[in-house]
């Protein structure tokens, strides 16, 4: 009986916007070995070479088994755990870039189907694996390893008909939120969005209505605003440290949106410690896509 190992390697950074690799590796796990609750700031996939074991994602529970995948999607609570009797023996890869969302979409994942079935399990397997091998601290590792990853999600990709109109605009939402995710932190303006995106202002600011129903302006605003939220339950933070953490140069000015979205002070929140809430309205909205 072959025993338990686990075989990983982590990034230290992220250096590839497009697409960069977080951490790779294998594992044969001991009964009901368990990652989670938690949540994830990347996509991460596995694959089960053998064994069977369970993933909770949500409120949903799946019952997986050797030749499945499954996804983890960022900042998406997750649990993961080995079969008691036959513990399950997996690869993964996590990931994350403006081409994640793109290149998954054109796979049978999706946010309600995040297991699926690859019809060349074994390919993809390697592949992962040979992202493990290209691994290393400097940028050549890097590039080597994004180049894998290409070919790895390439295995699960299969041929789609012609996007539609609002699917394009979905795609130019995805990539612009990616870029305020990369970004929130320095002081972009709506310009620097549409430049990224590769449309212009006004093209962004329709396809934003259309598919979320707010403008660029305001989801980045809430997008900070919610990071606030989070870095003032910090208490070694001052409120000028988190008004710069988020993007906004101007304490006064920050004080100012923040009082506006959320009905209070950040002092006021702070001091509350819990039952204030951080705006939802918006991204959930979002996250419906």
């Amino acid at each position: 009986m072959e025993l338990p190992f686990k075989h990983q390697y982590k990034t230290l950074m992220c250096e590839m916007t497009a697409l960069g690799v977080y951490n790779v590796g294998a594992q044969k796990c001991v009964p009901l070995h368990q990652w989670g609750p938690g949540v994830r700031n990347h996509y991460l996939i596995h694959y089960i070479v053998s064994g069977k074991g369970v993933f909770v994602a949500g409120e949903k529970t799946y019952h997986i088994r050797a030749g499945q995948a499954f996804l983890a999607l960022p900042d998406t609570e997750i649990t993961y755990y080995a079969d008691e009797e036959d513990p399950w023996e997996y690869v993964w890869v996590g990931f994350a870039g403006t081409d994640a969302q793109p290149i998954l979409q054109c796979t049978d994942f999706a946010p309600n189907h995040p297991v699926i079935d690859p019809k060349d399990g074994e390919a993809f397997k390697k592949a992962i694996l040979r992202i493990y091998a290209a691994r290393g601290a400097d940028f050549n590792h890097a590039v080597r390893m994004t180049g894998e990853l290409y070919s790895a999600l390439s295995i699960l990709m299969h041929s789609r008909p012609p996007r539609r109109a609002e699917d394009v605009a979905s795609q130019y939402v995805q990539k612009a939120a990616t870029y305020v995710a990369h970004h929130y932190a320095y002081p972009i303006s709506i310009p620097d969005i549409a430049a990224y995106v590769g449309v212009d202002r006004s093209h962004l600011y329709t396809v934003f209505k259309q598919v979320i129903g707010v403008s660029p302006k305001d989801y980045l605003t809430d997008f900070r605003i919610r990071k606030a939220c989070a870095l003032l339950r910090e208490p070694a933070l001052s409120v000028t440290a988190v008004a710069n953490s988020v993007g906004f140069e101007n304490n006064l000015y920050f004080s100012k949106v923040f009082r506006k979205r959320m009905g209070q002070t950040p002092s006021d929140y702070r001091r509350q410690a819990g039952p204030a809430k951080p705006p939802s309205d918006i991204m959930d909205e979002f996250d419906r896509l």
